[in-house]
């Protein structure tokens, strides 16, 4: 996956994993793992001088060793980053769905979207469905009243009116213009914020990366505001 330029979370690297195409080898040696499968001529592709499989095999095999929520990150990661389709994923996916242990990337590969704009933000829709919350709407645009953007909001649930945005140190430096403050952006940002509210009469939650280790807590401000909505 890192051959791929795919972001990665949660993956083990202490290990590298290949697959033998002449099947020999044991199943570790050093810190290199070896797999045996089949693979065709056509499959083999060279990444920065690296004999590797295409990124969508790479993506579910990877995630066939890791948790759900790891695979969903790492699935949305590669849509994402256009090293492969939903189409391609999916067909892929039937293509190995005989294989041991690979019946529960069902669901990681069925909700895979290539909106979600990161790893934080993947986990967060993770998050909701395995906590039975409706799946929102992805990367939504909200306009002024004569057509110009204010912005795009991560999630939306407009059957309860509500808004969710991640909020990461990240996000807030690429906010930055030449010589502006985080303070700056910040307080900008919370204007967008105050606009969007105004035009739209929307709720609005937002999530910080100390919230996802706070599942249920999290999980329980979007469910408070639904049921406000209902």
């Amino acid at each position: 996956m890192v051959a791929h330029g795919i972001d990665l979370w949660g993956v083990d690297l202490a290990k590298v994993h290949v697959t033998r195409l002449d099947g020999a080898g044991r199943p570790l040696e050093g810190d290199v793992v070896h797999h045996l499968g089949v693979v065709g001529e056509e499959e083999i592709e060279t990444q920065d001088g690296l004999r590797t499989l295409p990124a969508v095999r790479c993506a579910l095999e990877t995630s066939l060793q890791a948790t759900d929520e790891v695979a969903q990150c790492l699935l949305d990661a590669g849509l994402r980053a256009k090293a492969f389709t939903k189409e391609e994923l999916v067909a892929e996916y039937r293509r190995m769905n005989q294989w041991p242990f690979s019946h529960p990337l069902g669901a990681a590969v069925a909700h895979a979207d290539p909106l979600s704009g990161s790893i934080a933000e993947s986990r967060c829709l993770w998050l909701f469905r395995v906590g039975g919350l409706p799946r929102p709407l992805l990367q939504v645009p909200v306009h002024r009243a004569d057509g110009s953007l204010v912005g795009v909001i991560d999630w939306a649930w407009p059957q309860f009116r509500l808004f969710g945005e991640f909020d990461g140190k990240v996000k807030y430096g690429k906010l930055l213009r030449p010589g502006q403050l985080p303070s700056e952006a910040v307080f900008e940002e919370k204007r967008r914020e105050d606009e969007i509210r105004e035009i739209t009469d929307y709720g609005f939650v937002r999530v910080v990366w100390d919230d996802l280790d706070r599942p249920r807590q999290t999980l329980s401000r979007f469910e408070s505001r639904m049921r406000v909505a209902s």
